[in-house]
């Protein structure tokens, strides 16, 4: 039986790869790792949604060289936060 830690960041990589805003996920399923324990971080101390958007739109804009307006941070943060009350 795998940890809760584990099941949390496999579940939290679904998310990302759903998302998926460079849209490569289905041939590279771990793409999107470098934002795993960035985020579960700041999920895990309750960050609000306007953290975790603010968080998303750095990495989309300064690490992946994104326009983040187009992947909507901000729907993403509130489906982390949603996801995150829903798995405990």
């Amino acid at each position: 039986m795998r940890a809760a830690s584990e099941d949390t960041e496999s579940g939290l990589r679904q998310l990302l790869n759903e998302w998926d805003p460079i849209g490569v996920a289905d041939e590279v399923r771990d793409e999107y790792d470098c934002m795993l324990a960035p985020l579960l971080q700041r999920l895990r101390r309750a960050a609000d949604e306007a953290e975790i958007s603010d968080f998303l739109r750095y990495e989309l804009e300064d690490h992946f060289g994104l326009n983040p307006r187009l992947s909507d941070p901000e729907r993403m943060a509130a489906r982390l936060n949603s996801w995150l009350a829903a798995t405990g």
